[in-house]
């Protein structure tokens, strides 16, 4: 995550959006969704993968720790986006390598640490979305007919096979567990390796 914010400072960008590699993105969501906020303001957006905020603690001097903040922080897993201007505001806990040590003071993963320094330090508040999605739910409990709106899709993973989205599509299951490869022939139906949709076959909306 340090290198990914340092990088993102130095390329001008309006946003800097990090996702899990295993994780499915649709560009045309996330760019609608991006667009009903401005990159100048402070915006923190993502889904929590708990229902409650979490609290911080900070090492100081001798071996004591004293707590600092409660706060939300948006998973990793479903992914989130933070703006320029947010993003520029972290620069004194998190550029130039400043993000693994403000990580290492509270002893808390990379996400968890974006949160912190939003909602802990800065005064920020992550504004929960919907359309980020992480293994860490149901994911069979998405309707079929929204899951081209969503910004973020995920699975389960070997652990959990059967957390995955409920599509249908020219693919078997054993051919696409992740139901990944679905999803992108609904959306980019003209893609070269996508199965040839039967005329008159409708498309989910």
């Amino acid at each position: 995550m340090s290198v990914e914010y340092d990088k993102f400072i130095e390329s001008g960008r309006k946003w800097f959006c990090h996702v899990d590699d295993d994780n499915y993105v649709n560009p045309r969501s996330l760019l609608h969704l991006l667009s009903s906020f401005s990159p100048s303001q402070d915006v923190y957006l993502g889904r929590p993968s708990l229902d409650h905020p979490i609290e911080a603690t900070e090492r100081v001097q001798g071996g004591r720790t004293v707590t600092t903040a409660k706060f939300w922080f948006a998973t990793g897993g479903a992914g989130f986006c933070l703006s320029r201007g947010l993003a520029l505001k972290m620069s004194p806990w998190a550029s130039m390598g400043s993000f693994m040590s403000t990580a290492e003071q509270v002893r808390l993963p990379d996400d968890c640490t974006v949160g912190y320094i939003v909602e802990g330090l800065l005064g920020a508040r992550l504004l929960h979305s919907p359309l980020f999605h992480s293994h860490l739910e149901n994911l069979q409990r998405l309707p079929p007919d929204t899951l081209l709106q969503q910004v973020t899709l995920s699975y389960g993973g070997p652990e959990n096979p059967h957390n995955v989205v409920n599509v249908a599509g020219g693919f078997s299951v054993q051919q696409d567990p992740t139901r990944f490869k679905s999803v992108h022939c609904l959306l980019y139906p003209d893609t070269d390796w996508c199965p040839r949709q039967k005329q008159g076959a409708p498309i989910p909306r």
